[in-house]
């Protein structure tokens, strides 16, 4: 291991943001990184959607592959962390057992790791549609969406639930940095 430290102390950690498609995940993650970049943090956006091109391309969204996923970007976003950096991760991560074992790995290695579950109700997120992926679902031109002919398994214990439903952008992303402080990631 190397002295530049891990876990606590060092300033990384792993904050995953766990939720349904245009939950909001990525635009909170993207201004959290905002804000701790200006409170001069090391700080790393793992945006899913980009790692799918990149990192896990030729993966399908079968259990197996969206696992596989899943622990990939837990991988980097753990050794990122283990090296000061804050990795913000706005990734779906449907399955229960996948994101423990990310978990698992952060704690095993004793980097800080803390599971955002952005709550959003189905029906705000099919309003929202960022992507229209929702739109493609409901037209017959795409299965497998997750939450709606897909499981999502909704965190039983996370750092903290994020309920966006009448909450700003800034207001979501106060409550995660104040999570930061109170877990001591953030000195």
């Amino acid at each position: 291991m190397s002295e530049q430290g891990h876990g606590r102390g060092s300033g990384g950690a792993t904050v995953w943001l766990t939720g349904l498609p245009s939950a909001g995940k990525t635009t909170i993650a993207r201004a959290l990184a905002t804000r701790l970049a200006h409170e001069g943090h090391r700080v790393e956006v793992l945006d899913g959607d980009e790692i799918r091109t990149f990192l896990s391309a030729g993966l399908g969204f079968d259990r197996a592959d969206r696992d596989t996923n899943v622990r990939r970007i837990g991988f980097v976003a753990e050794l990122l962390a283990s090296h000061g950096v804050l990795a913000v991760v706005p990734v779906i991560a449907p399955y229960a057992d996948s994101r423990e074992a990310v978990r698992k790995r952060h704690e095993a290695a004793g980097t800080a790791y803390l599971e955002i579950h952005v709550a959003t109700p189905v029906e705000v997120c099919s309003q929202r549609d960022v992507k229209g992926l929702y739109a493609q679902q409901a037209a017959g031109r795409l299965s497998g969406l997750t939450g709606v002919d897909d499981p999502y398994e909704e965190p039983a214990a996370p750092d903290l639930r994020l309920a966006t439903e009448g909450r700003s952008v800034t207001e979501s992303a106060d409550a995660v940095h104040a999570l930061l402080t109170e877990r001591g990631v953030l000195a």
